[in-house]
């Protein structure tokens, strides 16, 4: 939220985000890459050893994930509720490498978006893919409605979509199409 406040403040020219961007008034948005979320774990963790994981095997554990602002959280407590679960939320963070420590440390298990994971760089730890139990997520590029678009916009938003160009860029920013294909 507060970044496309920024952004239509023009104290930014662009905002990233998976939530809240789509529904600011003022707002042009556009998908820019698809993601899953993924759980975390030490590499002898009991969920490592099932074949298929579930959401009643996940909040088993004590979770910490992101903040409810942040990175898809609002899928996340949503698939938990749908089953009525209730998950024994522990930490909340804004940052993935928060997340990956505390998960580290033994205090629970994590819920991180999958672009966050660096197996080089996080060798104390695995992954579980949940995009089956939490959906697929897009982030979103925007920019405010009618604002003048430099050339280094366009080529920022183009290496952020490859499936984006000028020409479509310009479509929406004219109230055109409102969905695309990554």
């Amino acid at each position: 939220k507060q970044i496309a406040e920024m952004v239509m403040r023009a104290q930014a020219d662009i905002a990233i985000a998976t939530e809240a961007i789509t529904s600011v008034d003022g707002l042009v948005s556009m998908p820019c890459y698809q993601w899953e979320h993924v759980v975390v774990v030490p590499p002898d963790h009991p969920l490592m050893k099932l074949k298929s994981i579930t959401l009643e095997e996940i909040a088993k554990y004590p979770l910490i994930t992101y903040d409810a602002a942040f990175a898809g959280r609002s899928k996340i407590d949503h698939a938990f509720e749908v089953r009525h679960l209730k998950p024994d939320v522990l930490l909340e963070a804004i940052d993935a490498d928060v997340i990956k420590t505390y998960v580290e440390l033994g205090m629970g298990v994590g819920i991180i978006a999958g672009m966050a994971f660096d197996a080089e760089r996080d060798q104390n730890l695995r992954t579980i893919p949940v995009g089956h139990l939490f959906g697929m997520n897009v982030s979103r590029v925007a920019v405010r409605q009618g604002a003048y678009l430099r050339t280094y916009m366009y080529t920022f938003i183009e290496m952020l979509s490859p499936t984006m160009n000028r020409k479509l860029i310009d479509q929406v920013m004219q109230g055109g199409k409102d969905s695309y294909d990554l």
